[in-house]
């Protein structure tokens, strides 16, 4: 099976050049879902590239016949983000134009019509009220991106083209990875526990009231928040429909055991959805996969208590008790004593979840995140 290819253009710069974005589309039976795969839109998070890239290949192997619905696949979907350089360090997590994380810059503003249009479809079928909806926001991002002589600036026009890619999806999925060194976890939302289970990673942060602005909480938010409208009004309503972040491994790398974690996680989670027939996949051990899903309230951030060398770092998922040593940071002070090495101790038991790469930090950067569990997951 075929890529549809389809160049989208995106911004023309002072040089003449085009940055363009490419999408790679599998249509198998057109009955089935969905599904929208984007990765890198931190410009220094590349790993998600490599996972789509695999993912190409495979559903290139596969027959028509054993998809079921679409698979649209878009690497380097920041281009300008993923071009940024420091030196020799990718940067790429905020648009150098307007200061905004690229990931915070999603969202469709259609609150206010939300009960008027609830009220108008309470008796209809739960097809009828789907597109109708998709017909409504569709229209909103619409006017977001009309044309005016003043112009649109970059940012606003980026985002609402690539949100307008995955508007009609039943499935999203955005590869990430942290901007430290990081862990295999995922992001998930309310009513997809089960499901969370197929992408057999261990540990996923829950977010229980989607702000809407991040890339995977713009197409699932309207969704809920219509399912909630009716359920106020005594209609039970379930789109099914489904978003997540993938976070594989640490930015400005393409690590390999996070690579074939994100790779063998959405086959397995696109067999178990039904999206693909094939006879290895879903894997056996899915239905009694365990992940820990914690709130995101959970992460606790640390930072420097003063400026430093770190000089002891624990390794990512080391098993950390309150009260007990967590870093040690060597004190370059310069008050006529020798550097000090201070200790810094946990709040809360839990595990080494995120560290940072620079060991040289001023008091109040970030050094590294606990995920606190208490005595409830054994990493």
């Amino acid at each position: 099976m075929e890529a549809k290819i389809k160049t989208i253009p995106l911004a023309r710069l002072s040089s003449g050049d085009d940055l363009t974005l490419q999408v790679y589309q599998f249509f198998g039976n057109p009955s089935g879902k969905k599904v929208y795969i984007q990765a890198n839109l931190h410009g220094a998070e590349i790993v998600g590239n490599v996972v789509i890239r695999q993912l190409m290949s495979w559903l290139q192997s596969l027959d028509r016949g054993q998809l079921w619905g679409e698979v649209w696949l878009l690497p380097a979907c920041n281009p300008l983000g993923m071009n940024q350089r420091s030196h020799f360090f990718s940067s790429g997590r905020y648009n150098p134009y307007d200061g905004k994380d690229w990931n915070r810059i999603f969202g469709v503003e259609e609150d206010g019509e939300r009960a008027t249009f609830a009220q108008k479809y309470l008796n209809s079928s739960q097809d009828t009220i789907y597109h109708a909806y998709l017909d409504h926001l569709k229209s909103q991002l619409n006017n977001a991106q009309s044309f005016q002589t003043s112009g649109t600036s970059y940012g606003v026009k980026y985002g609402n083209l690539l949100q307008s890619l995955c508007l009609d999806a039943d499935i999203v999925i955005d590869l990430h990875s942290s901007s430290n060194e990081g862990i295999n976890y995922l992001f998930t939302f309310p009513k997809q526990d089960e499901s969370a289970k197929a992408f057999l990673l261990d540990v996923g942060l829950v977010v229980q009231q989607p702000g809407g602005y991040t890339f995977d909480e713009a197409f699932l938010k309207p969704w809920l928040s219509l399912e909630e409208t009716f359920a106020q009004l005594g209609r039970s309503l379930n789109f099914n429909l489904e978003s997540w972040t993938l976070e594989l491994g640490g930015g400005m790398t393409a690590n390999p055991q996070s690579v074939e974690k994100g790779v063998t996680g959405i086959k397995n989670y696109l067999a178990q959805k039904g999206v693909v027939n094939v006879s290895d996949f879903p894997l056996p051990e899915t239905k009694d996969h365990h992940i820990y899903l914690a709130d995101k309230s959970q992460l606790k951030k640390y930072y420097a208590t003063t400026g430093g060398i770190i000089e002891t770092y624990p390794p990512l998922r080391t098993p950390v008790k309150a009260g007990a040593s967590l870093y040690q940071i060597l004190e370059m002070n310069k008050k006529e004593h020798s550097p000090q090495l201070m200790t810094v101790t946990a709040e809360e038991s839990g595990f080494i979840f995120d560290v940072g790469k620079n060991q040289a930090v001023n008091e109040g950067e970030y050094v590294l995140s606990v995920l606190e569990t208490g005595d409830n997951y054994d990493a």
